[in-house]
This record gives structure tokens, sequence and C-alpha cells, in this order.
């Protein structure tokens, strides 16, 4: 049927091969940024819930009982505590006195040219606080988030004890918590209520780990921590 015979029939003229081709390759671009804002959407919210869990984490209370307590280091100064991980200490101080765990478990290596290691500093700021040495052990080497839980995951089930409550500031909890779990300990959260970390600069590191979480929950926390030490 020729052009003219449509037209006469349909009242609508035919676009012709080269226009429907155009037509065509149009709807397939379309159909292509389509999807790519479909993924990009699906991108934002999987980031936007896993800040919500990230918020959300840092606000918890942390169980009644548990078999241990693991203090996440921070910076010492010559076997001084940083602000920050006295936060976290006199926080897991409270938790010991109050009979929510018998042991204290603290973490951290040192920098170079430091003559304690983080570890060492939490160490002795509990036991000038009253808590016996017997009752404290201590992760010296680890220079990242998954090193310290790895390394104090071995000690800890290596005496029997996987049931643990975490104590860091509270932007770091859920990352902190989802490591433990990798490594094999059933982790519980209470995150200090006096963390030094406050505002803006709390809320800043929360969007960072946020993000560091959603990678991590698809590598593997480990590989991401292979990629960002």
């Amino acid at each position: 049927m020729t052009d003219e015979v449509v037209e006469a029939e349909t009242g609508v003229s035919d676009p012709g091969p080269e226009a429907r081709d155009r037509s065509h390759k149009w709807s397939w671009k379309k159909w292509v940024l389509a999807c790519g804002l479909g993924v990009l959407a699906a991108v934002f919210l999987y980031y936007g819930v896993t800040l919500i869990q990230v918020v959300s984490a840092g606000r918890e209370n942390g169980p009644d009982s548990a078999e241990a307590i693991i203090v996440l280091g921070a910076a010492q100064y010559d076997g001084r505590p940083s602000p920050q991980l006295a936060a976290r200490l006199d926080h897991a101080l409270e938790l010991y006195e109050a009979g929510v765990a018998p042991v204290v478990m603290v973490t951290g290596g040192n920098q170079p040219g430091d003559r304690f290691t983080e570890a060492e500093a939490s160490a002795q700021y509990l036991v000038d606080r009253g808590v016996p040495e017997t009752a404290i052990m201590q992760e010296g080497q680890g220079h990242t988030t998954y090193e310290s839980l790895d390394a104090a995951a071995d000690q800890l089930l290596g005496a029997g004890l996987d049931d643990v409550v975490i104590v860091t500031d509270p932007y770091h909890s859920l990352r902190s918590r989802l490591i433990a779990e990798e490594v094999g300990l059933k982790a519980d959260l209470s995150p200090t209520p006096t963390s030094v970390v406050t505002g803006w600069s709390s809320f800043r590191r929360e969007l960072a780990e946020a993000g560091g979480v959603a990678a991590g929950r698809i590598i593997g926390f480990d590989r991401l921590s292979d990629l960002t030490d």
C-alpha cells in the first residue's frame, strides 16, 4: 500500500522509514535513561536506609548482661587517653560497675614513636579507677576497627566468650557491630552518651559511616578494611 493510499484511507500521513527509525532510537535512549535513573534511585535509597540505621544504632542502650565489654580504641597521648577515648572508657566503667559483664576488652595499637598502645593506656585508665587487672583483656595490635575486633574475637572466643557489648562513639556503632558479627561474635551496642564528637562533626561522620557500612555489606568489611587502610 502506497503512502498516498494510507494517507487517503486514514487521514494520517506515514512518517516514512527514516522517521520511524528515529522514533525507535529515541525510545531506546529513553529506556536506557529510565534504567539509569532507576539504578541511581536504588543507590540513594540504599544509602538513605543505611544512614537511618547508622543514626539509630547510635541511640541503642545496650543489653542488661553480656560476657564481655569491648571498648574500641581511639587516640592516646603518651599513656593518657584522649577525651574521645576517655569518654568510651568512662561508659565502659559504668557498665562494668553495673554488672553488665565481668570482663572488659580494651583495644587499639600504637602509632610509630608511641611508647604506649591505645589498649595499654585504656587498661591503666580503668585500673586507676578500680577495675581489677584480672578483669581486663588487651588487644594491642589493631590499627583499624576490623583489625582490632578480629584480634579481640580470637582472644575472646579462645576464652569461651562470644556474647559482647561494644562501647564506642554513636556514629561508629553500627559498623562496629557488623564487623564484630562478621568475625564471629554476638554483639550488642552501648554507645557512650558523653561522646566529644557532637553536632555537625557527628553528622558528617554519620554520613561517612553510612557509605562505609553500605559498601562493607556488599564486599565484606575485611575487604573494605584492606581497601581503605
